[in-house]
C-alpha cells in the first residue's frame, strides 16, 4: 500500500477543485514560494476560489505539498464543511524555514469537539479545547520551522537521531488528537514578532516521541500569538558541543533586537573530563559567550539553572547532583546582571513536595509492557514524561513572571499561577499521548 499511496495522492492533488493554484506548475512550488497566507478548507461542500479545498482524505505527497501525513489519512472522515477524526491524525504542509501564524477553525454541526493540537515534534499548541455542537471557534498560535542551513558555506550539524524527527523535515506538521472537527487551517508567514530561542539539552529539547518530553515543547502552550518559540536544544549537549555543532552560530544568524535567548545546561557539562572543564572555568566562560551573543544582537539573554535529577536521601530530601554548576550560573548571572530563573531550586522544592513515590510519575518510570515491545521497566530519573515536562514549563513561566520580563505580557491569561510547593499531580493530567513512541532513552543523563 505504501507504494500505491503516493501515486494516488498525486492524482488526487492534480484534480482538486481549487482555482487559486491553477496558474502554478504544482502546488508544492506554490506553497514554497508564495509569501501570502494559505488557507485549507475542508469538507465536501464546494469551496471558494480563494482557498484550497480538500474534499477527501488526501495523503501527503511532496509533489502536492500538503495532505494528511504519516499513514493517518484513513482516520479522516469528511463532512460537508469539516474533516473529523477520533484517532491521532497528522496534516502537513511544505513550507520554507521561518515563523508561521496558524489559524485553525474548529467546530461541527453534528457533535461537540474537544481538540488537542501539537505542532512538529509534539510542541503543545492547544490543550483539549472544547467547542459546542453547532459552534465554530478559530484558535491562533505560532510555529517555528527551521533547517540546518546557516549561510552559503556553513550548516548546523544534526545528530543521526535528529534527522528523522518532525522538527527537521521540510514541512509544517500539525497533530490532531481527541474528538476532532476541523473546518479550516490558515498558515501565514510572520517576520516581525519576537522569537524565544532555547539553547539546552535533553531536558529542554522537543522530544520527538513518547514517553519522553521536555519543558521546551510544553511552554509553547502558555504564550499568546504575539511571540514564537524556536527550540534549538538537543539531547546530550553541553555548552561546548552546542557551540561546536554550530547551533549557537545558527541562532546568532537569526536573532534580532527584542528576541530572547534562554540558556539551560549542566547535565552533560558536568561529565566532561579535563582540568579546564569545571563549573568555574569552561562552563562559566561559555555562559558569558552565550550572554554576549544575545546582547550583541540586541536580544535579551536569560539563564536557567538545570532541572534536578530525581535522587533522594533516606530522609526524603533531594540530593544535589549538579555540584557547583548551579552556583556558577548564578554567579555569572549576578556578575553580568543577567535575568536568572532558578529551576534547580524550584525542582528541589517540587520533588521534595511530591516525595519519593509521587515524583516517579513526572519522569519516565513505566512498568514493563506499558508500550509495545517494552519488555523491561523504564526507570529514568532525569528525563520527563509529558506531565513532568509541563510542570517544569510552569516553573519557567513562574520565573518569567517573578523577573517581570517584558515577555510576561505574552503569557496567556488562562495560564495559572504556579507554586512548586503546591504542584499538580498526574491524577489530574489528561492531555492525550501521541501514538509515536520509542523505548530507547534520549542522549544524556
Amino acid at each position: 500500500m505504501n507504494k500505491i499511496y503516493p501515486f494516488l495522492a498525486l492524482i488526487l492533488c492534480f484534480f482538486l477543485p481549487f482555482k487559486s493554484l491553477a496558474s502554478e506548475k504544482n502546488s508544492s512550488s506554490y506553497m514554497m514560494n508564495d509569501p501570502k497566507s494559505q488557507t485549507f478548507q475542508f469538507g465536501t461542500k464546494k469551496s471558494s476560489s480563494k482557498v484550497i479545498g480538500i474534499s477527501n482524505s488526501l495523503v501527503y505527497n511532496s509533489n502536492c505539498g500538503y495532505g494528511f501525513d504519516f499513514e493517518t489519512a484513513a482516520n479522516v472522515k469528511m463532512t460537508s464543511n469539516t474533516f473529523s477524526t477520533e484517532k491521532p491524525t497528522y496534516f502537513s504542509v511544505a513550507v520554507p524555514e521561518g515563523n508561521y501564524k496558524v489559524e485553525v477553525t474548529i467546530g461541527s454541526k453534528e457533535k461537540v469537539s474537544k481538540v488537542t493540537i501539537k505542532a512538529e515534534s509534539r510542541r503543545l499548541m492547544l490543550n483539549q479545547f472544547s467547542v459546542k455542537k453547532g459552534d465554530q471557534v478559530t484558535k491562533t498560535f505560532n510555529v517555528n520551522i527551521r533547517n540546518p542551513k546557516i549561510d552559503a558555506t556553513s550548516n548546523m550539524s544534526l545528530k543521526d537521531r535528529e534527522k528523522a524527527t518532525f522538527n527537521w523535515d521540510d514541512k509544517l506538521t500539525l497533530e490532531f488528537l481527541g474528538d476532532v472537527s476541523i473546518q479550516s487551517i490558515k498558515i501565514t508567514p510572520v517576520t516581525t514578532i519576537p522569537v524565544i530561542y532555547l539553547a539546552g539539552d535533553s531536558t529542554v529539547t522537543d522530544q520527538d516521541v513518547e514517553p519522553w518530553a521536555s519543558w521546551g515543547q510544553f511552554i509553547t502552550n502558555y504564550f499568546d500569538d504575539k511571540v514564537v518559540v524556536a527550540n534549538y536544544a538537543v539531547s546530550g549537549s553541553a555548552l561546548s558541543s552546542f557551540k561546536s555543532s554550530n547551533r549557537l552560530k545558527k541562532i546568532n544568524s537569526l536573532i534580532k533586537p527584542g528576541d530572547y535567548l534562554f540558556v539551560e545546561f549542566a547535565h552533560n557539562d558536568e561529565k566532561l573530563k579535563g582540568p579546564e572543564n569545571t563549573a568555574w572555568e569552561s562552563y562559566s566562560k561559555y555562559l558569558v559567550e552565550y550572554v554576549e551573543t544575545a546582547r550583541n544582537k540586541g536580544a535579551i539573554p536569560v539563564l536557567v539553572t538545570p532541572t534536578q535529577r530525581r535522587a533522594f536521601n533516606p530522609d526524603g530530601t533531594l540530593k544535589p547532583t549538579h555540584g557547583d554548576f548551579p552556583d556558577a550560573m548564578r554567579a555569572v548571572a549576578k556578575k553580568l546582571n543577567v535575568p536568572l530563573i532558578d529551576v534547580t531550586q524550584m525542582t528541589t522544592v517540587l520533588y521534595e513536595k511530591w516525595g519519593v513515590e509521587a515524583s516517579k510519575s513526572a519522569l519516565v518510570h513505566y512498568p514493563a509492557n506499558t508500550f509495545p515491545g517494552q519488555e523491561k521497566a523504564l526507570e529514568d530519573n532525569t528525563h520527563f514524561n509529558s506531565f513532568g515536562a509541563n510542570e517544569i514549563a510552569l516553573c519557567v513561566i513562574k520565573g518569567i513572571r517573578d523577573l517581570d520580563l517584558p515577555l510576561k505580557k505574552n503569557i496567556t491569561a488562562a495560564t495559572p499561577a504556579y507554586d512548586p510547593a503546591k504542584p499538580n499531580y498526574i491524577s489530574n493530567w489528561t492531555v492525550p499521548m501521541s501514538v509515536r513512541f520509542e523505548i530507547a532513552k534520549p542522549d544524556g543523563n
